[in-house]
């Protein structure tokens, strides 16, 4: 029964994600404004603007990009269009057709001889501001797919196993298998609120300044570094470094899990897990966040956060409950062992194709 629902779970998520559109509405050739709320010299602007009705006078669209994620998307999109420099950018920011203001004074200085200027020419026909072009979501695009391979790749990954066998072994201990199920369905669910809270953290942490090419260029490139070194693992397994929790972290690890004797217990201890889990699971993670805080709004890129996680810790759940139908925890760790090179395997193979998509402008 708990199988189907989490079946049920994961089915709804995808065809909401296959059916869902997002579409960045924008009208033709308008001006831009962007401004950030606390920014003292954006204020300065603004009174300045409302001061004159200027905002009415020339039709100024006005954007906020601290708090809205959108407007920061549009801003970032615009002006790598624009080919704008770094020190052309920031708040407050005017764009007039190809032409960009930034700062307070430089705005109440040429602002209104630029629009005077761009409203009397042939601007708005003849030299057309580059508009955003978001990658459309389709039903399945390659974000939605980068999604999907890389929540399997860390559902499959050889650490969380590692834990919940661990985890799994100290409850049966107290012979009660009803009760290891509930610790282990504990365990999981703290690990599913721990990465999505870090998640939603670092997603919007990257998009505070806006999300450059650069910056996506270096987790199309660090996708193909963790996919090399996964690879390796399958190849020289053992050699040299593995990708996975460190051996010194390990005993005192499995010395937390070990003291863990109820569901609460394993509720609290999973927040504490999920950061030791990091340097092992992490990779593929950054990776999607990346291309979210690049190309997706927040809503989105909710969303996309939790179907991420629950497939994520959709293993931990199947685990739980076979142990709870009498697989033993030995049996599930001795087919770990087994397969856990070919688990390396398809890691490094997903990761390498993620990173190739990304780098080649695929996505």
């Amino acid at each position: 029964m708990i199988l189907k629902k989490l079946f049920i779970t994961i089915l709804l998520a995808f065809f909401f994600f296959a059916s869902s559109q997002s579409t960045i509405a924008s009208e033709q050739q308008p001006i831009y404004f962007f401004y950030g709320t606390g920014c003292s010299h954006c204020a300065k602007v603004l009174s300045y603007m409302n001061q004159h009705e200027l905002f009415e006078k020339y039709q100024i669209e006005k954007k906020e990009i601290y708090s809205n994620r959108t407007n920061a998307l549009f801003y970032s999109t615009l002006l790598d269009n624009l080919n704008a420099p770094s020190e052309s950018r920031g708040v407050p920011l005017i764009v007039i057709g190809d032409q960009i203001l930034v700062g307070d004074q430089p705005i109440i200085d040429d602002f209104v001889t630029l629009a005077n200027q761009y409203l009397a020419s042939d601007f708005s026909t003849s030299s057309p501001t580059p508009e955003p072009q978001p990658n459309p979501e389709s039903s399945l695009d390659l974000t939605f797919v980068a999604v999907i391979g890389a929540s399997i790749v860390d559902a499959i990954n050889p650490c969380a196993f590692a834990v919940l066998i661990i985890l799994m072994t100290t409850i049966l201990a107290t012979g009660d298998g009803k009760k290891a199920f509930k610790t282990g369905l504990a365990f999981a669910f703290s690990i599913f609120i721990s990465y999505l809270l870090m998640g939603l953290g670092l997603y919007q942490a990257l998009g505070l300044g806006g999300i450059s090419g650069i910056f996506f260029n270096i987790v199309g490139y660090l996708a193909v570094i963790l996919g090399l070194f996964n690879l390796k693992d399958y190849f020289w397994y053992g050699k040299v470094f593995v990708m996975e929790v460190p051996l010194s972290w390990r005993p005192k690890l499995k010395s937390l899990l070990n003291s863990v004797t109820n569901p609460l217990g394993a509720f609290g201890i999973g927040f504490v897990v999920s950061l030791i889990l990091l340097p092992c699971t992490s990779g593929p993670y950054i990776v999607i966040l990346g291309m979210l805080a690049s190309s997706t709004t927040q809503l989105r890129a909710t969303m996309y956060l939790i179907l991420y996680n629950l497939i994520f810790v959709s293993p931990m759940i199947m685990i739980s409950y076979a142990v709870y139908k009498g697989l033993n925890p030995a049996s599930a760790e001795n087919l770990r062992q087994k397969h856990l090179q070919n688990l390396h395997l398809i890691t490094g193979l997903i990761m390498l194709a993620m990173g190739t998509v990304i780098l080649m402008g695929w996505v």
